[in-house]
This record gives C-alpha cells, sequence and structure tokens, in this order.
C-alpha cells in the first residue's frame, strides 16, 4: 500500500550537460558518448533506490530532452537554433518524412536499468500531439505534413514500436508524457481552439492508439501543467475541465500534480473510473523547498477523502529536469524522493 515512484527525469549533474555539449557539437563519438552514459546511470538508479523508491527510471540521463528522445528512434527532423519562437534556443523540427531509426535502443536502455536496479523500471516517452504541437512548424514541416494531425498519425506507428519493445523487455510501467493535454485546463488555452474539448479527445485517441493491446506493462500517462523548473509552470486550472479526457484514456495509472496551488483540489479524483491508480503528485519538485514527510502524508490523506487509499502512489508532480537546462541539484531531489518515502511509510502504519 501506498508505493513510491517518481515521475521520470532526474537533476542531471554538470558533467552530464557538458557531455551532451560535447556531443552535439560533435565532440564526443557515440561509441564513448554510450560508454560514459552506462558508467553514469548506474547512479542515477542508485539514488533513487537509496531513497527507498518502489519504481524508478534510469534518471532519463541518457536524454537530451524528454521531448527530443524521439529523434533517438526516428529519422525525419532537423535540430537547430530556433529563434525567437522558441526563445533562441536548439530545437527539433519535423522537416522530412518521419521513419523508424534504431527500434531496439530505447529497449536496450530499458533492460540496461533493469539489470542494475533491484526494484521495478519505468520508461517515458513523449505522447504524439506532444510531439505534433512541439516539433511540427507550419513554415517547415507542411511541405511533408500538411497539418499537425498528419505528422501525430505518422508517429503513432513508431510509438507503439517502441512500446512493444519496451514491454517485451520488462519493463514495469510504460509513460506517455503529455501536459499539452493537462493545459486543456486553462481558459487562456482553451481559447484558442475553436473546440477544446474535441482537440483534447483527438489526445486521448492518439494515447489509445500507442497503447492498443498492450497488457504485460502497466500503462500510464503523465499530466502537468508544464514545469519550467525553478520559474514555475504555464497552466493553471483544475482537472475538472479535462475530466472527460481523462475518463476516456484507456490507461492503468495517471501521474497527476497537485502539490501547486494551479492544480486545484483533489475532489476531482471521484470522477476517475475505479480502474485507474492515481500517480498522486504530492512532492514539489520545483521550488526550493523539501517538504517535510508529515506535509507530504497529509497531502495524500487530503486525497484520500476523494479516492481510496489503495488506488494511490506517492510522486513527485513532475521531473526534475523538464529541460536540459534545469538547476535542480541533485542532493534536493534525493532529499524530496527520501522524504517521500517516509511519507509512505508514515502513511502504511496509519493506515494498514
Amino acid at each position: 500500500m501506498f508505493p513510491t515512484t517518481v515521475v521520470g527525469s532526474l537533476p542531471r549533474p554538470l558533467f552530464l550537460k557538458e557531455l551532451f555539449d560535447g556531443i552535439h557539437e560533435g565532440r564526443v563519438e557515440n561509441e564513448e558518448r554510450e560508454r560514459l552514459l552506462d558508467l553514469a546511470v548506474p547512479s542515477a538508479i542508485a539514488l533513487q533506490e537509496a531513497a527507498g523508491v518502489d519504481v524508478i527510471t534510469d534518471g532519463e540521463w541518457r536524454r537530451f530532452s524528454y521531448v527530443a528522445v524521439i529523434t533517438d528512434v526516428a529519422t525525419g527532423f532537423k535540430r537547430e537554433l530556433s529563434g525567437a519562437r522558441h526563445d533562441g534556443k536548439y530545437w527539433h523540427t519535423v522537416t522530412g518524412e518521419v521513419k523508424p531509426g534504431d527500434p531496439d535502443v530505447l529497449a536496450r536502455h530499458a533492460k540496461f536499468a533493469i539489470e542494475h536496479a533491484s526494484v521495478p523500471v519505468k520508461v517515458a516517452l513523449p505522447s504524439p500531439y506532444l510531439l505534433s504541437v512541439r516539433m511540427w512548424d507550419e513554415g517547415v514541416s507542411r511541405d511533408v505534413y500538411p497539418n499537425r494531425e498528419a505528422f501525430a498519425d505518422a508517429i503513432v506507428p513508431i510509438l507503439r514500436a517502441q512500446v512493444t519493445a519496451l514491454a517485451a523487455a520488462g519493463v514495469h510501467t510504460i509513460q506517455l508524457d503529455d501536459p499539452h493535454l493537462c493545459l486543456f485546463v486553462d481558459r487562456e488555452v482553451r481559447a484558442k481552439y475553436k473546440d477544446a474539448d474535441a482537440e483534447a479527445m483527438h489526445c486521448v485517441s492518439l494515447i489509445n492508439r500507442v497503447f492498443s493491446g498492450v497488457t504485460s506493462a502497466k500503462k500510464a500517462v503523465h499530466l502537468c501543467r508544464r514545469n519550467k523548473g525553478r520559474k514555475g509552470w504555464v497552466g493553471s486550472g483544475s482537472y475538472d475541465a479535462i475530466m472527460p479526457a481523462l475518463r476516456a484514456l484507456d490507461v492503468d495509472q495517471l501521474m497527476m500534480e497537485f502539490t501547486i496551488p494551479a492544480a486545484g483540489d483533489t475532489k476531482c479524483l471521484r470522477e476517475l473510473p475505479d480502474r485507474v491508480n492515481i500517480g498522486l503528485g504530492c512532492v514539489d519538485c520545483r521550488g526550493e523547498v523539501i517538504d517535510t514527510p508529515e506535509t507530504i502524508a497529509s497531502r495524500v490523506e487530503h486525497a484520500m477523502e476523494h479516492v481510496d487509499k489503495s488506488r494511490i502512489t506517492l510522486a513527485p508532480d513532475c521531473g526534475f529536469a523538464p529541460g536540459n537546462a534545469a538547476d535542480i541539484p541533485v542532493d534536493e531531489a534525493y532529499a524530496k524522493l527520501r522524504n517521500m518515502v517516509k511519507a509512505a511509510r508514515v502513511l502504511r502504519e496509519r493506515h494498514a
């Protein structure tokens, strides 16, 4: 009862950030990259196991970002300085027909993590809708994909193949990340669409297609209002606005943030099907304050007023490194995970 997990990423130490700089600047060859990452990933696993987390990831330390990982498994993307639209950052954009790349790369990395872990492992992937919003650009993408919907359709079979391979590799939980589905809780975001509810349902349809037929691994979806690290978040509003879409998701678990005030109350959990486990965001992953075990436990107990305790998994609100430049210290993340595990123990004693 009250198992614990993480959403995905752990903070990236400076050496890891500089390693990826070297990769993108052509100073680090792929073989050297893999050798160094094979040395680094076990420490990310050890951090989570030392904290006592029940279901872990590899910290996503092999990835430039949780979105750009698609470029590790598919071709058709161009990485360049994006300009003002993306704050002058490097950005991947689809510029050619999307085709499968290495079909086994994520499964190989998952097997590596499983071999080095003593607890179950989860792996996250970006959802088709998220990729269509972030990587399709009207100016340079429409010659190959006339709209975002066409690009998303092309991505589905590639992601589905990766999900199938991850399940076969023995991954415990496969998670699709989609903060843009969650942004439909925000009134200003909804106002940009002719039919925001239909758009949300389109996102759900894409996710269900990716997960269709998967039975040997738990299927999860992560929802957040976009994590900006120390800078906070983007969207604001209760999950009530997207509850019909969430009920339509054919998944086993929803990873939902509730620590930030912008997320609203946990009362909305009453509206979710009983079959859905709640990955309850009860630990702040953005701010400098390290929540005490008692504070975390009280958040879970508040949620228990609306959902049975057997359906709750404790988790941070989001990953600790939403982008490659995230500046959350590793020790801070460890302390937060450790206190989450302590809170789970408190809850077991109180509610056994």
